[in-house]
C-alpha cells in the first residue's frame, strides 16, 4: 500500500495513464496515425484520418472505456457485498446470465431486428440469474450459500450456452457470431454500441455516493446497521447496480473476464479500502486496463480481448490465491 499522502495523487496518475492509453488506442491499428494526424483527423482536416478515427477507432475506444469502467465498478461492488477482495461479477452468475441472454438473442435472430434487443436480453438474463441465486439461498442467505448457488447456476447457464452454440438449427453465420461474441471483443463497434453502453455513465455517478455506506458494510452487517445503514436496502441497490453494469458491458463486448477481479483488487492494495476513493479509481483504472488489453489484442494477430484479459487475470488470480494461502 502506498503512503496515505501519496494516495491522493492516485486519481490524477490514473487519469494520466488513461489519457496515454487513449492516444495509443487512436494511433494503433492497421494504419498507424501520428499525433499530428490524430489532431488533424479529430478536426476533420485530414479526410482519411477523420474517417478512421470517427467511424472506427473512436466508437471502439468509447466502448472499451465504458466496458472497462462497468466491469471494474461491478467487481468493486461485489467485493464490498461479500466483504472479500477476491469477489468478481461472475460469482453469482451475473456474467453467465448476461451471456446466456445475449446468446439466446443472437440465436433467435433478435439482434438483427434491433441492436437494443441484445442489451435487453443480456439484462434480463443477468437479472433472472441473480434472482435465481437469491431465491435458492434465501433461507439464511449466508455468503457461503450464495457462492454455492452461484457456482451451480454458472454451470447450468454454461450448459445452456453450449447447447445453443452446438444446436443444429443455427446458421453458420449466427454460430460464428456467438462464438466470437463469447470470446469477447470490440471489433466493428459503432456509435450505436456506444449509445447502448451509455447508461453506464449514469450508473457510475449513482455509485459514488454509496462509498461511505459500502465502507460501513465492510465492517459487517450488524455494525453497519447499528451505524444507521439500511443494510437490506443497500445490498439490493448494490446487487442491482452490479447486475445492470455487468449486463450492459457483456451485451456490447461479449464475455470479458477478470477485469472486475484484477483492477479493484490491485487498487485496494495500493490505496486502501476507502470506497469513496476507490470508486473513481476503479472506473478510470478499469477503462485504462481494457484499453491496454484491447491494444494488445489488436497487435497480437488474431487475439481477442477476452483472451488477453484472461491471460493477464488468470495468473494474477493464482498469485493471489498463493499469496493468501
Amino acid at each position: 500500500m502506498i503512503p496515505r499522502g501519496a494516495a491522493r495523487f492516485a486519481l490524477p496518475v490514473a487519469i494520466t495513464v488513461l489519457a496515454v492509453f487513449t492516444l495509443g488506442a487512436l494511433a494503433v491499428g492497421d494504419m498507424w496515425l501520428s499525433p499530428a494526424r490524430i489532431w488533424a483527423g479529430l478536426w476533420r482536416e485530414d479526410e482519411l484520418a477523420a474517417t478512421i478515427l470517427w467511424q472506427i477507432r473512436m466508437p471502439r475506444l468509447c466502448v472499451a472505456v465504458l466496458v472497462g469502467a462497468a466491469l471494474s465498478a461491478s467487481g468493486l461492488i461485489m467485493q464490498a457485498y461479500f466483504r472479500n477482495s477476491l469477489a468478481s461479477p461472475g460469482l453469482l452468475g451475473v456474467s453467465a446470465g448476461g451471456a446466456a441472454g445475449a446468446v439466446v438473442a443472437i440465436a433467435a435472430g433478435w439482434a438483427t431486428v434491433s441492436l437494443l434487443l441484445l442489451p435487453m436480453a443480456a439484462i434480463v438474463g443477468a437479472v433472472l440469474s441473480t434472482g435465481a441465486v437469491l431465491i435458492l439461498a434465501r433461507r439464511g442467505a449466508s455468503t457461503e450459500r450464495l457462492l454455492l448457488a452461484g457456482i451451480a447456476l454458472n454451470a447450468l447457464l454454461g450448459a445452456v450456452t453450449s447447447y445453443v452454440l452446438t444446436s443444429s438449427v443455427l446458421t453458420y453465420e449466427r454460430n460464428a457470431q456467438i462464438l466470437f461474441w463469447l470470446l469477447g471483443g470490440l471489433e466493428d463497434r459503432t456509435w450505436e454500441h456506444v449509445a447502448m453502453a451509455a447508461p453506464i455513465c449514469l450508473l457510475a455517478v449513482v455509485l459514488w455516493p454509496l462509498g461511505r455506506p459500502m465502507d460501513l458494510l465492510s465492517l459487517g452487517s450488524r455494525e453497519a446497521q447499528s451505524l444507521g445503514v439500511d443494510v437490506v436496502r443497500l445490498r439490493r441497490v448494490l446487487l442491482g447496480l452490479a447486475t445492470v453494469l455487468t449486463a450492459l458491458a457483456t451485451s456490447v463486448a461479449g464475455t470479458v473476464g477478470f477485469v472486475g477481479l484484477v483492477v479493484p483488487h490491485v487498487l485496494r492494495l495500493l490505496v486502501g479500502p476507502e470506497h469513496r476513493r476507490l470508486v473513481p479509481l476503479a472506473l478510470v483504472g478499469g477503462a485504462a486496463f481494457v484499453l491496454a488489453c484491447d491494444m494488445i489484442a489488436r497487435s497480437g494477430g488474431g487475439l481477442r480481448l477476452g483472451i488477453v484479459t484472461s491471460l493477464v487475470g488468470g495468473p494474477f488470480f493464482l498469485w493471489l490465491l498463493r499469496r493468501q494461502a
